[in-house]
Parts: structure tokens; sequence; C-alpha cells
């Protein structure tokens, strides 16, 4: 016979230290594999200092998700534009290590092996729905993993300082901007 679920032993901290560490190790790999076999380009789109195509596959279908309810819908193209454009500036302006692993990042984001168990969405980011983001995005945030965790919480910073710091997102959150000097 064979034991019910009350009757197995629930997860240890042992266990589940073990268990994210060989997440980590797996994710460190795979973004690894990605950059060395050539999986991920390293060559900035036409237009972008940083970004590259499929970084900004990812992000097209990211960035809607997270403005939404900032943005108007007849503004969010330009938004996303907007947006990503500032993102580029900004991953332009990190340090050599803080950009290696933000690449990093969007690697395992791109690689169809990791995305699918990663992310919940099994197809390109092209055709990902609103709603598929936003379960990917709640994933992250509640998951037992902290590499996940941390992966929710660059994103969430990456797109809302590119964001929050252009002049047009000012009057949403109601701040006047600078003071003059």
């Amino acid at each position: 016979m064979s034991p019910s679920l009350s009757d197995t032993p629930a997860l240890s901290r042992r266990d589940l230290l073990k268990f994210s560490l060989g997440a980590s190790a797996f994710l460190t790999t795979a973004g690894l594999s990605a950059s060395l076999s050539g999986c991920s380009s390293s060559v900035a789109e036409s237009g972008f200092a940083v970004l590259r195509r499929g970084d900004l596959l990812f992000l097209r279908a990211l960035v809607p998700v997270m403005l939404d309810g900032a943005v108007t819908e007849e503004r969010m193209p330009a938004a996303v534009d907007e947006t990503l454009k500032s993102l580029d500036y900004n991953l332009d302006h990190l340090s050599p290590q803080m950009l290696k692993l933000t690449r990093q990042l969007f690697d395992v984001l791109g690689m169809a092996v990791t995305r699918g168990p990663l992310t919940g969405i099994w197809g390109s980011w092209e055709n990902a729905s609103a709603n598929d983001m936003r379960r990917f995005l709640h994933r992250w945030e509640n998951s037992s993993l902290s590499l996940l965790r941390m992966g929710h919480s660059s994103l969430l910073q990456l797109v809302m300082m590119a964001w929050y710091g252009r002049k047009e997102s000012w009057a949403h959150c109601g701040y006047p901007g600078p003071p003059t000097v």
C-alpha cells in the first residue's frame, strides 16, 4: 500500500535549500550555455545600444502588462517604445557585471528549453497574451525559489525605472517634476 499524501513528510528546510541550489545552478548553466553557444546574440538590435532582438520580443510582451493602468490604451504603443529606449539607455550605463547578469536573465527567458518550465509560457513571447504574462509575473513573484523572486524584482525595477524616469509618466503618479533651480 502506498502512503497517502498526508503521510509523506513535508519538504524540510535542508531539502528546500538543496532544491534551490540545484535550481540556481541550472539557471546559471542555462544562461551561460545560451551565451556561449550563440543561442543569444550579443549584437544589439538596430537603434539600440544593448537590447537584442530576443530581449525586445520578451520586453514588448512584458512592458504593456507592467504599464497597465498607468497608460491609456491608445498611448500604450508609444509608451512601450519610449520605455524600451529608456531601458536600453539605463542598461548601457550599468556596470559590466550587472549588465552580464541582466543579459543572463534575458537569455534564460529567451531560450525555449528554459522559458516553458520557468515561466509557463511554452510558445514564443510574441504569442503570449497579457494574461499569460500576468500569470508568469505572479508565478515568479510568489515562487519558492529565491532566484525567480529576484528575477521578478529585477524585471519590475528595470521596467519601472525606465518608465517613471520619463517626464510623460509623472502626471499619472502626481509628480510635479524636479524643482527648477
